[in-house]
């Protein structure tokens, strides 16, 4: 039972959780790298026009940042938005404002590109009756509509997948700050420092992808050997039992009818969804049902799975 609850708890984390919850710790390790929390003292930045290679539209930095109605970069490379998407009201803060209007989103927030409907409508209602606990997320889910809710769910199930994630190994990465949208930036001094048993997540272009540009991606800084054993743990099982994540995900790790994506995910969301099953801030059903299992999984571990999932070609 437990091996093949750990085969499942992967089915579980690509979700739709807006901020990050606070930092965790297991085992007396830090996790805080994953849960990112604004720096209190925040460089300065400029707060003139933004324009973007390939976009015709300009936005001010005071646009970018309003999240109920985030910058349309690219109208063209998409189909009409549900209104939810494109614009908030209220406690429901638009879709594209943290996913962007490609739905690849940022590490803070999540992919939702591909997403089965079904999966995300049930991921809504364990929002809404207090299963799964983040900053935003419950009170944005009350305050959908039914038909919002279906709108949105079936729109990112149209949205094809694209590579996002770059998977360095590396035992250095640069010194880094979070900023106020809960974004991990390379410090403008520069400098490097340890790794260490940790997972680090930069914008390939922090300009870029602090203006919500969905042509910009990240790259993934992971410990050197990780994703090797992650490979080992996703395709033979914890403890060598035989027992993958293809069983349920596919043998390329792109989905199974309602069952989502592991392949191409950002790794400190990965990590996230399991701690959150860890501590019970995500507990549904499901949830519930591998909880007694994944609270054995390491920091090591986690680190490793994460790592070779977000290095899987989408």
């Amino acid at each position: 039972m437990k091996n093949c609850a750990w085969v499942v708890v992967l089915a579980l984390l690509v979700a739709v959780p807006i901020g990050a919850e606070p930092p965790q710790q297991q085992g007396g390790a830090s996790l805080s790298w994953a849960f990112p929390v604004p720096d209190a003292v925040q460089p300065a930045r400029e707060d003139g026009p933004v324009h973007l290679a390939g976009s015709i539209r300009t936005y001010t930095q005071a646009q970018i940042d309003d999240l109920s109605n985030p910058p349309d970069w690219f109208p063209d490379e998409h189909g009409p938005l549900p209104s939810v998407v494109e614009h908030g009201s209220g406690d429901v803060l638009a879709c594209g404002s943290c996913h962007l209007m490609s739905g690849l989103g940022h590490p803070e927030s999540a992919d939702l590109t591909g997403l089965p409907a079904g999966y995300f409508l049930r991921q809504l209602a364990d929002f809404k009756s207090g299963a799964r606990k983040t900053e935003r997320m419950p009170a944005i889910s009350n305050a959908l509509t039914d038909e919002d809710a279906r709108k949105t769910a079936e729109w990112f199930a149209t949205l094809k997948p694209k590579p996002w994630i770059r998977v360095v190994e590396a035992d250095t990465v640069p010194k880094t700050f979070v900023n106020g949208g809960r974004m991990r930036l390379p410090l403008p001094g520069g400098g490097t420092e340890p790794l260490g048993n940790r997972i680090i997540e930069l914008p390939e272009d922090p300009a870029r992808a602090t203006s919500r540009d969905p042509h910009s991606g990240f790259i993934a800084y992971v410990p050197k050997g990780s994703i090797a054993k992650g490979e080992d743990l996703v395709e033979n099982g914890v403890g060598g039992s035989g027992i993958g994540c293809v069983t349920c995900h596919g043998p390329s790790l792109e989905g199974l009818g309602e069952v989502p994506r592991l392949a191409g995910i950002s790794p400190i969301y990965i990590v996230r969804q399991v701690i959150g099953i860890q501590t019970g801030t995500r507990a549904g059903v499901s949830s519930k049902i591998m909880k007694g299992f994944v609270v054995q999984l390491k920091v090591d571990e986690l680190v490793a799975i994460a790592a070779y999932l977000a290095s899987r070609p989408q």
